[in-house]
């Protein structure tokens, strides 16, 4: 993983336990085109663990760790991302498997980060 990926994770990380109480255990981000791409395992919380032994709670879960999410990004604009990147944050799109406690997550920027970072 080189600096930018790395630090990138390192941001998602924070932001998250700032806005939630708690990060995901490992994150591995790629650089595509215009997507910051994230695997991360270990998003959930023990409480959250419990609540996914239920069905009810699996689709609660999910609901919270996708549209929830999306939403935090949009009331705290990640401005340190976009810093570090040198381009402007647009979208996101999250998905999260609550049996296997992976997730995943696409940031979408305003600028070719995969071609604007290899040259740096």
């Amino acid at each position: 993983m080189n600096n930018y990926e790395a630090e990138f994770s390192n941001l998602v990380r924070a932001f998250r336990k700032r806005h939630m109480g708690k990060g995901p255990r490992q994150i591995k981000t790629t650089f595509c085109k215009n997507w910051a791409i994230c695997e991360m395992e270990g998003n959930l919380s023990p409480v959250e663990k419990f609540i996914s032994g239920y069905s009810e709670g699996k689709q609660m879960l999910r609901s919270a760790r996708t549209e929830m999410v999306k939403d935090m990004y949009k009331k705290n604009h990640p401005v340190e991302m976009e810093e570090l990147l040198g381009a402007k944050f647009v979208d996101l799109f999250v998905d999260i498997d609550i049996e296997k406690d992976f997730g995943m997550s696409i940031f979408v920027f305003d600028e070719n980060l995969e071609e604007k970072l290899a040259k740096k």
